[in-house]
């Protein structure tokens, strides 16, 4: 799994000195409009989580595409990251690629929540984690930072990423037909489980996390 344009995307624009003034003024807003007064402090943890995120792309990319090999889903997993990789490299996307980190934010978040969707749903047939790291509630928190309306408009296209790519009947196939029955009312973008291994509990000091 080649991840190496992406890496160097993130390289150029989420280093972290150059990043920190652009992440300071986008959550400096997103606190005020929750009526927060953030510190500088608070800004900066923001800033990390922000840095953290960009940065799990490459990993999660790679570990999603080792377990789909283990469950024989590579062809589905590979059409997921088809998509998930030409949208880094489309520019212009919902939130366009020369806003400098700003403009990850939304290649981030597409590419994160459909692997953690590939992953929901993989768990509702099998009972069983697909991978291991739980990225919830650092995509919800990453989606109160894009804010609307840009955040449904890229709800929408993971939406029509997992329906196009054939991974969810897919993954039912591999179910019994009493799961099949569970999937078919339970079936979400997002799952309820633990935060991942993201540090996200600062978060709320800026009114991104209740």
């Amino acid at each position: 799994m080649d991840t190496t344009q992406i890496e160097t995307m993130i390289e150029e624009h989420a280093a972290d000195g150059r990043a920190a003034p652009e992440l300071h003024d986008l959550l400096a807003v997103v606190a005020e409009r929750q009526g927060v007064q953030p510190t500088t402090p608070q800004l900066d943890d923001g800033s990390r989580f922000v840095l953290a995120y960009i940065n799990q792309v490459p990993y999660m990319m790679k570990v999603a595409w080792t377990a789909a090999s283990n469950v024989g889903l590579e062809k589905e997993m590979q059409r997921i990251l088809d998509m998930v990789r030409s949208y880094w490299i489309e520019g212009d996307d919902v939130i366009p690629d020369d806003l400098g980190v700003i403009g990850l934010l939304d290649d981030a978040y597409c590419s994160l929540t459909s692997l953690q969707a590939v992953s929901d749903h993989f768990r509702l047939q099998t009972g069983k984690h697909l991978f291991p790291d739980d990225l919830t509630d650092a995509n919800r928190a990453m989606r109160r930072i894009i804010g609307e309306p840009y955040a449904s408009e890229l709800d929408r296209i993971v939406i029509r990423t997992m329906k196009e790519t054939g991974l969810i009947e897919s993954v039912k196939s591999l179910a019994s037909e009493e799961k099949r029955i569970h999937f078919n009312t339970n079936s979400t973008i997002w799952s309820h489980g633990p935060a991942g291994q993201f540090d996200i509990k600062n978060l709320r000091s800026l009114g991104i996390l209740k």
